[in-house]
């Protein structure tokens, strides 16, 4: 019998992408790969060796990377358990004192694993593989594969970041900034064309800074991309608004290759706590961007990165931060709250805010996302959107994404899985859309 591997992933996008290469490698020396919530919930699916892929942007990441380690043990005692990625980076040594864990993997590392794990043998011993963090200059590649069984695919093109924002480890867990080879992109962009998918999602820490050692830059390479031959999609992942450049925006306005949609973080409303974040814009800049992207680019949708409870952040500070979101036509928040990590500049800030208001002024902008969420899906109604549908039957319900990420439910049929569909949209609640049926692929024959 072939062992069994489970992973899971914490954190970004750029973490999927590399959890499922690591897969890919397990796929290829016969290893069966299992659901990882099915092996913590199922006797049946006895799992040989656990991955977790884990971040370290908050406390909580770290935490709940910790309790699946013990459910794992518990489920499995002597499951082999790998803990790599952010945290592992940054904080080996406590991750090696997790009772149970069998290897720890930095960031450069978790490409190497089969070169540095010989057995899969439950040990009594922790071994740690982390470089310091100013090796951390090779690019590893990454982009999904037949182990996590994808419609829409995670394409790493960009790892590292050389800004200095003073709340974020991830430049001592990624190191600087670096891309993959321009050609390299484009022929391995072309592959995962090629094996079916019909969305991919262009993944880094900081993508918008892709090409700055090879003479070439995001939009440059997008062009390359779209010339491409075939129908499918390209999503930005996440884009600093910085680098969101007027002829990106442009080639999304014009080119349908290109997705209606841009996640672009603000962290901050506050001059002053945007200052002190040592971001690289103003309030103002980030307002006139979105209203910029809005008018030029048909039914855009817009997700925002906030950030709650920073040092210094007074009850007038956060109302800026509200009243900002309340008014710009954004979709939807990814709302954080603010926890101190090691290492970092504003881990030595005074001013700090109470648990208890971080997290009131959480669920205030969770509420504020819920409202510009359900107006932003109320406003499809009556449009026609191109959807493309997933793999999951969910009793009887089939799910997937339109060009600018509204969620749309349809009676499942398995003529739509990774087929785009138009959609006529004709009901809409808080998580997402539903209507009228209408094939763009002429050889989909649907069932009433």
């Amino acid at each position: 019998m072939p062992q069994k591997v489970a992973l899971h992933t914490l954190g970004c996008k750029l973490n999927f992408s590399e959890t499922s290469s690591i897969g890919n490698e397990f796929l290829i020396r016969g290893f069966d790969i299992v659901d990882f919530n099915r092996s913590l919930s199922s006797s049946e699916e006895k799992t040989d060796v656990y991955v977790f892929n884990t971040c370290t942007v908050t406390e909580n990441a770290e935490k709940e990377c910790r309790q699946l380690v013990r459910r794992a043990l518990r489920q499995n005692p002597d499951a082999f358990i790998i803990v790599t990625g952010c945290y592992a980076q940054l904080r080996p040594e406590e991750i090696s004192r997790i009772n149970g864990v069998d290897v720890v993997l930095g960031s450069k590392e978790k490409f190497k694993l089969f070169s540095l794990v010989e057995s899969f043998e439950k040990r009594n011993f922790s071994c740690i593989y982390v470089s310091p963090t100013e090796q951390l200059n090779d690019f590893g590649h990454a982009h999904s594969t037949d182990a996590d069984n994808r419609t829409r695919a995670y394409f790493k093109i960009q790892d590292g970041c050389d800004y200095k924002c003073s709340f974020c480890t991830i430049p001592l867990a990624r190191g600087k900034s670096r891309s993959l080879d321009p050609e390299q992109a484009i022929s391995e962009f072309k592959t995962l064309i090629n094996s079916g998918y019909k969305e991919i999602i262009l993944t880094g820490v900081n993508v918008g800074d892709y090409g700055n050692s090879y003479n070439i830059n995001l939009y440059e390479l997008l062009l390359r991309m779209v010339d491409v031959p075939g129908k499918f999609r390209i999503r930005i992942s996440s884009i600093e608004p910085n680098l969101l450049s007027d002829d990106i925006i442009n080639l999304t306005a014009e080119n349908e290759k290109m997705c209606n949609h841009f996640h672009i973080p603000l962290q901050s409303g506050s001059p002053k706590i945007l200052k002190s974040m040592q971001r690289r814009y103003k309030v103002e800049n980030y307002a006139e961007l979105i209203h910029k992207a809005k008018s030029s680019i048909k039914d855009l949708g817009i997700g925002v990165d906030v950030i709650v409870g920073y040092p210094g952040e007074t009850e007038e500070d956060f109302q800026k931060t509200y009243n900002l979101l309340k008014e710009l036509p954004v979709s939807y928040l990814h709302v954080f709250t603010y926890s101190e990590r090691p290492n970092t500049k504003a881990i030595g800030l005074k001013d700090k805010i109470d648990v208890y208001e971080r997290r009131k002024r959480n669920n205030m902008l969770r509420i504020l996302s819920e409202k510009k969420k359900y107006f932003f899906y109320q406003s499809m109604k009556g449009k026609e959107l191109e959807v493309l549908f997933e793999f999951e039957n969910a009793a009887g319900i089939i799910k997937g994404f339109s060009s600018n990420y509204v969620r749309v439910s349809n009676k499942f049929d398995e003529k739509l899985i990774n087929e785009f569909t138009r959609i006529k949209i004709t009901e809409a609640s808080y998580n997402s859309c539903s209507g009228v049926v209408n094939p763009i692929n002429e050889n989909i024959e649907l069932v009433a």
